[in-house]
């Protein structure tokens, strides 16, 4: 296996959320100009908008244009490939999906994100053929992208700077995963398992499937809402150090037997998307710091979240935006 470079990037699932406006955002900053100002607080952010649809490539670009440079985008993968056809008949839709836009990102794309719904089960036969659909840099996904359909037409993105890696992990979300055939089909197409954690309410595994690690932190104790303390940050920053160095800690939450393939370095990407009460810019940071990755954000251990939002029940989800 391949090593990655050992760099770690912790950042923010999203970055338009109303709660967050005069709290993190200061006040009266227009909203265009919010990812502008997040992407210089952190150094990385998952694109979450183009799971619920499909993007322009006007957009992607003015979002490459927004942020400085070295930031990289994570970009969740279409919901209507992964929620609604369930991996049945995707030629198509995946081509749709990366003529898109996503070649707008050029070297500020980072990894994909595919995240199954609760209620789809492995099917080793199906998730083997969709790794063997996703390409693995930018030339080959624009071979795919020229098989779009018709409705893609006027607003399709065919053309690249060059040949950019595009790295796939896969978020899962029932009990069947839990399963070693699994985790041998996903070392066989090199695609990371993200680590995720959501308050026990769905699988948190950690084997090494890849030349990198994606983790998605969705709050330990209150599912989107909860803060980490210092403790639980302190196991992370640990966790991520070994695997950015290649190695795993002893009590890591394992599904296989087998030893992952030996990899010098890994490259680590770490979202918190514990948005709700405002935690998640903050968290990033304070484990960013642990971890010896600047951020923009000064004293992030002052922050505590505003009365008003203290006992904040999740609202509605923004479907452009939310995860």
């Amino acid at each position: 296996m391949a090593s990655g470079s050992g760099r770690i990037r912790v950042g923010i699932s999203g970055w338009r959320y109303e709660r967050w406006r005069g709290v993190f955002y200061p006040p009266r900053l227009p909203h265009r100009r919010e990812l502008e100002y997040a992407s210089r607080m952190l150094p990385s952010i998952e694109l979450n908008g183009s799971f619920y649809s499909l993007q322009r490539p006007e957009f992607y670009a003015a979002w490459r244009d927004q942020t400085p440079r070295g930031f990289v985008f994570a970009v969740k993968g279409s919901r209507y490939i992964t929620h609604m056809l369930k991996l049945k008949n995707i030629e198509t839709p995946l081509a749709n999906f990366f003529a898109s836009g996503l070649f707008e990102l050029r070297d500020k794309l980072g990894p994909l994100l595919w995240q199954f719904p609760p209620q789809m089960a492995f099917d080793e036969a199906r998730f083997d053929r969709f790794f063997g659909l996703l390409p693995r840099d930018t030339a080959a996904a624009l071979e795919m992208a020229r098989g779009h359909d018709e409705r893609m037409e006027e607003r399709a993105c065919l053309a690249i700077d060059r040949p950019h890696r595009i790295r796939h992990a896969v978020e899962i979300r029932h009990t069947s995963f839990v399963n070693e055939a699994f985790i041998a089909l996903l070392r066989r197409h090199r695609i990371a398992l993200v680590v995720a954690d959501t308050a026990r309410r769905w699988p948190l595994l950690e084997d090494l499937t890849a030349d990198f690690v994606y983790v998605r932190l969705h709050g330990d104790k209150e599912l989107y809402a909860s803060g980490y303390d210092d403790a639980t940050l302190d196991d992370w920053a640990e966790r991520i150090d070994a695997w950015s160095r290649g190695g795993q800690v002893a009590r890591a939450r394992l599904v296989s037997a087998r030893k992952p393939p030996r990899c010098a370095r890994r490259d680590v990407y770490c979202y918190f998307d514990n948005d709700v009460k405002v935690h998640a810019p903050y968290d990033a940071a304070r484990l960013a710091g642990r971890l010896g990755v600047p951020t923009g954000i000064q004293d992030p251990d002052a922050f505590a979240p505003p009365r008003h939002l203290a006992f904040a029940r999740p609202g509605p989800p923004d479907t452009r935006w939310r995860r």
